[in-house]
């Protein structure tokens, strides 16, 4: 059984693939450039706020220690209303801290992976660019 001849590409259609690629290249490292700033902006506000909420938990923990020993001391509605409060700002200040945590670990395992295809796409687009350069000149 004879193979069916394949054509020969032509120069018109590898340079124009050629161009296709590269300008996609360019377009994904603008939009890995982009996206990597925008993404560390937001970790730099994930990180604040977990760094405000984990104070705003020892301290609260320490007003509950100070609440309790004021109720075991001397147990009026007043001091048993204090520890309550103390305890439901610390449980609602813990959950939240919980989802700040969990949402900063999902942004950095997320940065990372796109500021390493960033980096491969803008390193490939450089060593492109040097070997055009390295080629138009023989």
């Amino acid at each position: 059984m004879a193979k069916a001849r394949r054509s020969v590409a032509k120069s018109e259609f590898v340079e124009k693939h050629l161009a296709t690629a590269l300008e996609r290249l360019e377009l994904a490292a603008a939009a890995g450039q982009k996206a990597v700033a925008v993404r560390l902006r937001d970790g730099k506000k994930l990180a604040v706020a977990v760094k405000r909420l984990a104070k705003r938990k020892g301290a609260l923990v320490k007003r509950k220690k100070l609440a309790s020993r004021r109720a075991r001391k001397s147990p009026s509605g007043e001091t048993r209303r204090a520890l309550k409060a103390a305890v439901r700002e610390l449980t609602t200040t813990t959950a939240a801290l919980a989802k700040a945590k969990a949402a900063k670990a999902a942004h950095a395992t997320e940065f990372t992976a796109l500021r390493t295809a960033h980096r491969r796409a803008a390193g490939y687009a450089r060593a492109i660019a040097q070997v055009d350069r390295a080629l138009r000149r023989k």
